[in-house]
């Protein structure tokens, strides 16, 4: 509601005056939001009442789920590069964030949430549908704060997005008391954030670190690089490429960053990883000088940490300090941007070649190819997972969006779709969330909507948010589903087989008919069962101007290999079942 009142400064001068739902629909516009999902709900009915009358300038998707809101702002914000935001009520609704908020803050994903509250007059009193919503998501946030007056509501708006996308980007909840949405305010400028007392997102180019890195990578004989997420959070993508094709050195990705590098460079040498490339993970305990730029040393990276680069030195880039010797000691530790620090080390290192060294990143692939790739993609008769996104990559030229989910599906994709651009490989990384693809891969495709984006996701995860198909279906989002249905809790039933005696508890699945499912929420769908019909079927589904559901039967004890076993170093990866474990 919006009013007109008499000025108590200057007697005869009318101010206007609008209700805090509109001054945070405002602040919105001022940042530049577009989209909005979420879910409404009692304690945030004023902002939903606001929003009526903003459909001509903020496009709102309604979703199944308030954790469907939360991944589809994960997915829009990791495509567009923009901070995605995301709406729910009190109580359960903003419980329903949790998993979502966890998931941002552990791959860097800049999205703000904004929840309503309870009346302030009943913080603490257990009102309906009141939850301390603030002191839940503390571990799960980058920052977040409760507003309770309509004239905070700007400065709490400004704040949050400048968090939320600056430095290591992250996410941020805003929690505002349903009064606080219907007070009335005097309209003020929305003034953007620019900086925030004891928070520096972006620290100042150590020069002299980067002189001693550059001198150590110009002696080394066997250089490497492990290229993680912070390289496209950063936007360094041109310059990793300049310095790995002037310093001739390899570079692998980590799972998150896919995509930092196009997979046909000739530094490329593969993905790392409990499941990646037989190179990549055999090399980095012979290499010299490891590079890390904007990656962690996940515990999927790294194995067993006390088996993990012990002969080499260690340069670790990261914008994030806390990174930098928390999980492995770096000989020289650089805290900086991604994108300047690639760029003074290419200006200070040497132009150099590394023929043999890349050649045994090539034989131990070769390797690999004959060991595992071949049978998969080759040499089989059943429908098998690494053939189905091998014909997925090869139809888009790697250049689609893919969002997967978790589990055996994903490390197959991130095995074999070859990634072309930044940003287009999208999944839940370090926390690993079942249910994350399909809502993701609707606000991926609200974020870039002339780009092919399709969600890969396992029979088990596609069960935990498949509500969102009325999401696709009531806003027309033409998204991609592509479901590798091997009837089990896939990931989980391997580990129960190579090292729980093959006892499968409760991980094999009775499922329904998915294209029935499909076809409810008048989305187009098929499902392949044989292997001639596979490219038929990929086609069909990408030339859909609409939304399609591919099921695809895949065999029933597929195992992912490559695979570095629990307690194991990066370099003690197997290649295929060991005898014992048949």
């Amino acid at each position: 509601m919006d009013a007109l009142l008499t000025s108590n400064k200057e007697p005869g001068t009318v101010v206007k005056q609008i209700s805090g739902s509109n001054v945070l629909l405002n602040c919105l516009l001022a940042e530049g939001v577009d989209t909005l999902f979420g879910y409404p709900g009692g304690a945030i009915m004023p902002v939903y009442d606001a929003l009526y009358h903003y459909s001509d300038r903020l496009r709102h998707i309604l979703v199944r789920h308030e954790q469907g809101a939360v991944h589809a702002a994960q997915g829009y914000a990791r495509v567009s590069g923009k901070v995605g935001v995301a709406l729910a009520t009190s109580g359960p609704g903003a419980m329903n964030l949790v998993t979502g908020l966890a998931d941002a803050l552990i791959d860097s994903t800049p999205i703000v949430c904004i929840t309503g509250q309870v009346f302030a007059h009943l913080l603490g009193t257990d009102a309906f549908q009141e939850t301390d919503v603030v002191n839940t998501t503390i571990p799960v946030t980058k920052w977040n704060v409760q507003v309770t007056e309509a004239k905070d509501i700007p400065a709490a708006v400004a704040k949050a997005f400048y968090i939320a996308r600056t430095g290591r980007p992250g996410p941020v909840l805003i929690d505002i008391t349903k009064n606080a949405q219907n007070e009335l305010t005097p309209e003020i400028r929305y003034e953007p954030c620019t900086g925030v007392r004891t928070y520096r997102p972006k620290p100042a180019l150590p020069i002299a670190l980067v002189e001693e890195a550059a001198a150590l990578i110009n002696q080394a004989k066997r250089p490497y690089l492990l290229a993680g997420q912070g390289i496209l959070l950063a936007g360094a993508t041109d310059e990793l490429k300049s310095f790995a094709e002037k310093t001739g050195i390899p570079v692998a990705c980590t799972l998150l960053g896919l995509g930092a590098i196009p997979q046909d460079h000739p530094n490329y040498v593969g993905y790392l990883g409990m499941h990646g490339n037989y190179g990549p993970n055999v090399n980095t305990n012979e290499c010299d000088v490891l590079i890390a730029v904007g990656m962690r040393f996940d515990d999927r990276v790294t194995g067993n940490v006390s088996k993990y680069a012990r002969q080499a030195r260690i340069i670790h880039i990261d914008i994030d300090k806390a990174e930098i010797n928390k999980i492995i000691k770096a000989d020289i530790g650089i805290h900086a941007d991604a994108r300047e620090a690639l760029a003074a080390l290419t200006q200070r290192c040497h132009a150099q070649t590394h023929p043999e060294w890349m050649a045994s990143f090539r034989a131990l692939n070769d390797l690999e190819y004959e060991k595992v790739v071949k049978k998969e993609i080759e040499d089989t008769t059943t429908l098998k997972m690494a053939e189905v996104i091998h014909q997925l990559s090869s139809l888009t030229r790697g250049k689609a969006v893919i969002v997967t989910d978790v589990g055996q599906h994903q490390m197959v994709t991130s095995r074999y779709y070859r990634y072309q651009n930044p940003r287009t490989s999208i999944t839940s990384g370090g926390a690993g969330t079942m249910g994350f693809a399909l809502p993701a891969a609707i606000g991926a495709k609200v974020a870039a909507p002339n780009q092919q984006v399709v969600a890969v996701i396992g029979d088990g995860g596609y069960q935990m948010t498949i509500q969102e198909l009325g999401t696709i279906m009531q806003d027309n989002i033409p998204v991609k589903i592509l479901v590798l249905n091997n009837q089990f809790l896939g990931m989980v039933r391997q580990w129960q087989q190579l090292f729980h005696g093959k006892r499968y508890s409760f991980t094999e699945l009775d499922n329904p008919d998915f294209v029935k499912i499909a076809e409810a929420y008048r989305i187009r769908a098929r499902k392949v069962t044989a292997q001639a019909d596979l490219t038929a079927a990929l086609l069909e589904m990408l030339e859909s101007p609409n939304s399609y559901f591919l099921e695809v039967v895949v065999e029933k004890e597929e195992n992912v290999f490559p695979m570095v076993p629990a307690g194991a170093g990066v370099s003690e990866v197997i290649l295929e079942i060991p005898n014992n474990k048949t």
